[in-house]
């Protein structure tokens, strides 16, 4: 039942809105330099980046999914080389191996965070292992001090996709920074969001960087003298100019979302058939995502009732990567993961968004009370 209040799961209009004027500026001044391809807004963005993640390089790439893309690529990823996944995050994590004619290799998670369970990547490396891929699902980083040992134990490089974890901490020291090459995604429902596709890499490799600036021209150096095989990757000045002025605005869209986040975590403590998602000790969560379980096969009425209230949410994800059509070739079926499989029948997100009214969480949070109590 409708009770006047709407709570859209995310609200990019109303975000927008509060930097119209900076916005159209922004774009005026790209507008009028006519320098719409790697300018002097992508040097100040690329520059922005490297100081606020702490790393040597930061490069403007086209998208999440091509920042990933162009790091496996790299680091040479081909034709039966095997790479590392979790088995519970978006698509493009692995999808951009098989794109390279690789074969993920895909690792269970951890139930009490849904990032990937640094125990259990030992038992599945190999020969053929060329790379660890780690996600940071909904704002949270994985752990990474583990992982790391294990990747240099085995001389095997990590390779971190931080599409959902801008912003992220874990012992103070920034998402993206830990592995050989840290890959962004800047969406617009990210926590620093574009107004489009558009994405970053991070690296303090010297190689790595000079590689993936060639590879984000096609290959290309010097001009129509092609190195490698490489793509479009270039980031639009657009974006980059516009992301400058979100950039600005960043650290307070991150602590709204913790604000709201701790409200939630207050309010539904407790409640019944449900697990709160939680911040892991060391780490700094910048919730991309609330991400509650809800038990007992409850969630289809939870979602009736959290949608009879017009309040959006979502679910990430129905289904887990090794249980994908199209990435069935690569699934060894005596190694399903299972926790993975639990977690896709039991996520559901809530609205988080920075600007989420006092009066459009306590509607959320009444609701669940309602059915939930």
């Amino acid at each position: 039942m409708f009770h006047g209040v709407r709570v859209p799961f995310f609200d990019l209009k109303n975000q927008n809105l509060k930097i119209k004027s900076e916005a159209i500026e922004k774009f005026s001044e790209i507008f009028d330099s006519a320098a719409f391809i790697l300018g002097e807004e992508v040097i100040i963005f690329e520059k922005n980046m490297a100081e606020y993640l702490g790393t040597k390089y930061a490069i403007g790439i086209s998208s999440g999914t091509d920042a990933i893309l162009v790091a496996l690529m790299a680091l040479d990823i081909r034709g039966s080389d095997e790479v590392i996944c979790p088995s519970f995050t978006f698509f493009a994590t692995a999808s951009t191996v098989v794109r390279l004619g690789g074969i993920p290799v895909f690792v269970d998670v951890d139930l009490a965070d849904f990032n990937i369970s640094w125990e259990k990547i030992r038992e599945k490396i190999s020969t053929k292992t060329k790379a660890i891929l780690v996600a940071h699902l909904f704002g949270q980083m994985a752990s990474m001090d583990e992982i790391i040992k294990i990747g240099r134990e085995f001389n095997i490089p990590v390779i971190e996709d931080c599409a959902q974890s801008f912003g992220a901490k874990r012992h103070e020291r920034q998402s993206g920074t830990f592995g050989k090459v840290g890959c962004f995604s800047f969406f617009p429902t990210k926590n620093l969001g574009g107004f489009g596709d558009s994405g970053l890499v991070c690296t303090d490799d010297d190689d790595i960087a000079e590689k993936i600036k060639i590879l984000r021209v096609h290959g290309m150096k010097p001009r129509y003298f092609h190195r490698y095989v490489g793509g479009n990757f270039r980031i639009d000045e657009v974006q980059a100019g516009l992301l400058n002025v979100k950039f600005s605005h960043v650290e307070a869209y991150i602590a709204n979302r913790r604000k709201n986040a701790a409200i939630y975590l207050e309010a539904l403590n407790g409640l019944k058939s449900i697990v709160l998602p939680k911040e892991i000790e060391g780490n700094f969560h910048t919730w991309n995502q609330f991400t509650i379980r809800v038990l007992e096969e409850k969630r289809d009425e939870v979602c009736q009732a959290l949608q009879a209230s017009d309040i959006g949410y979502n679910i990430y994800y129905p289904l887990p990567l090794d249980a994908q059509e199209s990435l069935k070739p690569f699934v060894d079926p005596r190694s399903l993961t299972s926790n993975a499989m639990l977690a896709s029948k039991e996520v559901l997100s809530l609205p988080i968004y920075p600007e989420l009214t006092s009066d459009q969480i306590l509607h959320v949070i009444t609701t669940l009370k309602q059915i939930l109590h």
